[in-house]
């Protein structure tokens, strides 16, 4: 049986954009959300992203999860996997295998914002995975949590790394939000990169082939169509970083010229100076102890982190305690 739970209304979400948009380019420095990253051609150059040489984390975690699913079934006897920010659910693929296997699992509850992409996923999981009841809920990951549903021995898995793209401050209160909505000995399942020589981190967000400049390049091609913009997306330079100090990656759009942008939804005149950034995705980096520390503060203890041999990925399984 499958089902879908909408929570977050097309209104909310043009709301949300436009709030998003305002604060992020009247802002000093400028920045915007990755989250607007995503339509349909989003989305396809993401997935041609994750399989170019250079793009090592999606099939680091892929080689982890399939090395440790039947452990992390094991260890956990979830009856219930919620996944945050599903996607196409392909690595989950893995997990809901292997809880099938070990027999405990009954029950697959994917989230994500797209409701296009999470009823195709639905339908794909009730094709492969008949015997497990599917409960699609429609939220942003950041604020859907007291939306999941109560269950014996749930497990919420976050993959992707996507936790990197959270502030300090955000990571923070996302995770003891996580920790809140969970009971004590209840699981985290998470994916995040580590800190690793530069040289290779940052070609992976700059590949040779250009496909991480045009996705980056994309967010501002959505904020013309969905606000009524004129930025000219052929007058940015995709631009990546290793900030030093905090450690996370930082994907900027640069200006190559003077720019005057005009976003008549918003009636909102922008400039930039030649050379001036518009930030658009971080993607933090950790070290374990610091990731372990972090899932502490939040209320949960670390049993297991594993990571792939050049130490450039971790999955990590975190029990909240209590």
């Amino acid at each position: 049986m499958s089902t879908v739970e909408v929570h977050l209304a097309d209104t909310a979400l043009v709301d949300e954009l436009r709030k998003d948009v305002r604060d992020g380019l009247t802002s000093s420095p400028k920045w915007l959300s990755p989250k607007y990253f995503y339509d349909a051609l989003g989305s396809e150059l993401f997935e041609q992203i994750t399989v170019l040489p250079e793009y090592y984390p999606t099939r680091t975690e892929r080689a982890l999860l399939e090395e440790h699913a039947l452990d992390i079934a094991e260890a956990t006897e979830s009856t219930m996997l919620i996944e945050l920010g599903s996607g196409s659910s392909e690595k989950t693929k893995i997990l809901l295998a292997a809880g099938v296997k070990h027999g405990s699992l009954t029950t697959y509850v994917p989230q994500d914002v797209s409701v296009t992409a999470l009823e195709g996923a639905i339908e794909q999981i009730g094709q492969e995975f008949p015997a497990l009841e599917v409960h699609g809920i429609v939220s942003d990951f950041t604020d859907t949590l007291h939306n999941l549903p109560d269950g014996l021995r749930r497990t919420i898995a976050f993959l992707g790394g996507t936790l990197g793209n959270l502030i300090p401050e955000e990571r923070e209160e996302f995770l003891k939000a996580i920790a809140d909505a969970l009971d004590p000995g209840e699981h985290l399942l998470l994916g995040v990169g580590l800190v690793i020589d530069p040289k290779v981190l940052v070609p992976a967000y700059d590949d040779a082939a250009g496909v991480t400049a045009q996705f980056n390049r994309n967010v501002l091609s959505v904020i013309n169509s969905r606000l009524d913009g004129n930025f000219d997306t052929d007058a940015f330079e995709h631009v990546a970083l290793w900030n030093t100090e905090q450690e996370w990656i930082e994907m900027r759009l640069r200006a190559t010229s003077p720019q005057e942008v005009y976003l008549a939804d918003l009636d909102l005149h922008v400039h930039f100076d030649a050379g001036e950034d518009l930030r658009t995705e971080i993607s933090a980096k950790f070290r374990p102890e610091g990731i372990t520390e972090e899932l502490a503060a939040a209320g949960f203890d670390v049993d297991h982190l594993w990571t792939d041999t050049d130490s450039r990925f971790a999955l990590i399984l975190a029990r909240k305690g209590g």
